[in-house]
């Protein structure tokens, strides 16, 4: 918590801050309001932080009523600032566009569209499907890591959209469903070979002698899928871990040992017989990937055209 943020008193009780307030200060608080801080707001509006925070104070003032309650990480909205954004949000936005805020001028193109996501899911889905719009002479930029993580710096404005493994908390950033990843377990030709009867008799105690193959120490795929299938806690340690899913399926198509990975992954080495389905539930775990962005009009057209695409593509994928 910044000494803006600390240092900003509440105010008392009163009304909610009038039709008539200043547009520069709803326009600051809504950027406040999205991002879920006064350092992200201040980023987003090229402003300094006690700028922001001296607006924030002045509209508070002028409402009678807190607007932000200050967190330790950024701030947090009020009741009172939730029915204030209802009610502005959607005409700024139409001011913004009517005015042509953001519109490249005189031909100048469009600034970069930042997209974040997970690494497999970036480059075996998104990025096919933007090639298009890139020979049309939209710039992206691209940014791979946990969904966590690039959420708060979606939020701080570092993103424009973040291809997320589950829907964000809270009210500060909007989620779109974008696709379905289904998830198989899955090893090379020989090991199937060597537990399939015993699969048949124990379970998945057959795969006690096998190495697993996982992308994270703590196997959050794999003891997702023995819950959802088996009923019952993973009882093993990873042999490799690799911080990436194609790595993980390299490793397996070679021979390493078993794997759990989304199927939109590995569709070439299931048809091939490269890889081979250890075990086929009639209901296999399905976990939702999410387009997610700040609420309202970006500066960037492009922004509107990376999105609708990425949604579009999403139905086929």
């Amino acid at each position: 918590m910044s000494q803006e943020e600390s240092d900003a008193g509440a105010p008392g009780p009163g009304a909610a801050p009038a039709p008539h307030a200043d547009l520069n200060l709803l326009r600051t608080f809504l950027a406040v309001y999205r991002s879920g801080s006064f350092t992200a707001a201040a980023q987003l509006l090229g402003l300094s932080q006690p700028t922001v925070t001296t607006q924030m104070r002045a509209l508070e003032r002028q409402s009678g009523r807190e607007l932000f309650e200050r967190l330790p990480r950024g701030v947090a909205p009020t009741s009172v600032a939730d029915e204030l954004a209802a009610r502005i949000a959607a005409p700024l936005d139409a001011l913004a566009a009517a005015t042509g805020h953001g519109t490249p001028e005189g031909g100048r193109p469009a600034e970069p569209v930042h997209v974040a996501g997970p690494a497999e899911l970036l480059c075996v889905r998104v990025l096919p499907a933007l090639a298009a719009l890139v020979a049309d002479g939209v710039r992206l930029r691209v940014t791979m890591g946990l969904t966590d993580a690039l959420l708060d710096e979606l939020r701080a404005g570092r993103h424009d959209l973040v291809v997320a493994t589950r829907r964000p908390r809270g009210r500060t950033l909007a989620a779109a469903p974008l696709m379905d990843e289904e998830f198989v377990l899955v090893a090379a030709p020989a090991w199937a070979e060597r537990v399939a009867g015993r699969m048949a008799t124990d379970g998945p105690a057959a795969l006690h002698p096998v190495p697993l193959v996982t992308y994270a120490e703590d196997l959050p795929i794999a003891r997702r899928y023995w819950r959802h299938v088996f009923g019952r806690r993973l009882a093993c340690r990873a042999a490799v871990t690799v911080p990436d899913l194609r790595g993980v399926l390299a490793a397996v198509t070679a021979g390493a040992g078993f794997a759990v990975l989304p199927r939109y992954l590995c569709p070439d080495e299931l048809a091939s017989g490269r890889l081979v389905l250890l075990h086929d539930p009639d209901e296999p775990p399905i976990n939702t990937c999410y387009l997610v962005q700040r609420p309202g009009t970006s500066d960037n057209p492009h922004v509107a055209r990376v999105r609708d695409r990425l949604l579009q593509a999403g139905r086929d994928w």
